[in-house]
């Protein structure tokens, strides 16, 4: 018999996360007996773009999709008003199907989900996906000296400690997460009832290139001597990564080995990592910044011969599962990264797949010589089909539903 399940994303599934953190596991998860309704948010060009990718994708399985416009002005009001229409559609939904389970990703779609099972006695999965409030205060995004920022800060962590007691299962993204609720709230026995579940990775797209005339082609086409070295960077830099550190770290290596080449790849502006780069005095003229297609990442990280990402170590990063990791991971790259940061440096170090780096000092950085990095690739890519495999994510999610579904029946 088919289960209906609702799900509530504040993430439109044309974004870019929603293509690699949703549909991927309701795609998986469909055929085992559940018939989806998303609820989602979309930023309207991501919409416009690729909502018949979307359409097509789920075509033939149990998945109906609800899609809302995001709104972003005025602040707060707006984030409101989408709320009360995610909720309004979801009791739509509860009063038409026979509904089983509501999965919430993050804290205001599972504000919803406690509300409804308050009201209707659906159980509610808190896919929690990090500390949403803290990551709004540390990114800056939030000021504790607005009045207003400050109410809402308090009012989403008196939410948060409801959310942890009442749901009756939690998902993580990392060890350290999990332990981390444990800490903050030791009376709610959240222990039992939290499942790990770090961000998976599709392994079919991230594969390495062997083509060596492809590879060289390429290398040509961005202006890279075929006998250099590529040490790259991948993804948004935005409020988490670290920039500048990357810059000196890089800098400090380009002095032992004028070889090296930088390769970014990331929809940021050339410009503000030129910038960046000039303020610190880093050489520019080996440094590449492309952007490019989803489908040809993998093609393009099949020229690094390193990775790096240097991301800050606040409270809430402890529940941080940077997709990059599993993918640099799946293509066998050697990783340079910093510590504190979700489960990173335990996989890291545990499975051979490169270096953690414990302070973000020239010191440090001219102390490590890339050509001895504590590497085995076969070890590494292993782990990641282990650790990232999103067949591996859809059978926890199932054995989540499955418990749920069966307790509250």
């Amino acid at each position: 018999m088919t289960k209906h399940v609702i799900y509530l994303s504040y993430d439109g599934l044309t974004e870019a996360l929603g293509q690699s953190q949703i549909l991927p596991y309701l795609i998986g998860l469909a055929p085992l007996g559940y018939h989806f309704h998303i609820i989602s948010f979309e930023k309207a060009s991501d919409f416009e773009k690729r909502k018949e990718g979307v359409y097509q994708s789920i075509d033939t399985l149990n998945i109906s999709w609800h899609p809302f416009i995001y709104t972003k002005k005025p602040p707060v009001l707006s984030t409101l008003f989408d709320l009360y229409k995610m909720h309004a559609k979801a009791k739509e939904l509860v009063k038409n199907y026979p509904i089983s389970l509501v999965h919430c990703r993050s804290y205001l779609p599972a504000i919803i989900g406690k509300s409804l099972q308050k009201k209707y006695q659906i159980p509610f999965l808190f896919d929690m996906r990090g500390f949403w409030a803290d990551e709004r205060i540390e990114g800056g995004i939030w000021k504790l000296s607005h009045p207003l920022y400050r109410l809402i800060y308090k009012f989403i962590k008196k939410q948060e400690q409801e959310l942890f007691e009442k749901a009756p299962a939690i998902v993580s993204l990392t060890e350290n997460g999990k332990i981390a609720i444990q800490e903050i709230y030791p009376n709610l026995n959240t222990g039992q009832k939290t499942s790990v579940i770090p961000c998976c990775v599709n392994l079919k797209q991230f594969k390495r290139d062997e083509n060596l005339e492809k590879i060289q082609l390429l290398k040509s086409k961005l202006n890279i001597p075929l006998s250099d070295k590529i040490l790259v960077y991948l993804g948004s830099i935005g409020t988490w990564y670290m920039l500048d550190e990357m810059l000196l770290f890089y800098k400090c290596h380009l002095k032992k080995n004028p070889a090296l080449h930088f390769l970014f790849i990331t929809n940021e502006k050339e410009s503000f990592i030129h910038r960046k780069a000039a303020l610190l005095d880093v050489p520019m003229d080996k440094m590449q910044v492309v952007s490019v297609p989803y489908s040809e990442v993998a093609a393009h990280l099949s020229l690094a011969d390193y990775s790096i990402f240097f991301i800050r170590p606040t409270f809430s990063k402890r529940a941080s599962s940077p997709i990059k990791q599993g993918e640099l991971m799946a293509m066998g790259i050697p990783i340079i990264c910093n510590d504190h940061i979700g489960d990173t440096s335990q996989i890291i170090l545990q499975n051979a797949a490169g270096v953690v780096i414990e302070e973000l000092t020239e010191t440090a950085f001219n102390g490590i010589d890339l050509g001895q990095i504590s590497f085995d690739q076969q070890i590494a890519m292993a782990a990641a089909n282990t650790i990232y495999s999103h067949e591996n994510g859809v059978a926890s999610y199932a054995k989540i539903y499955s418990n749920l579904i069966g307790a509250h029946e």
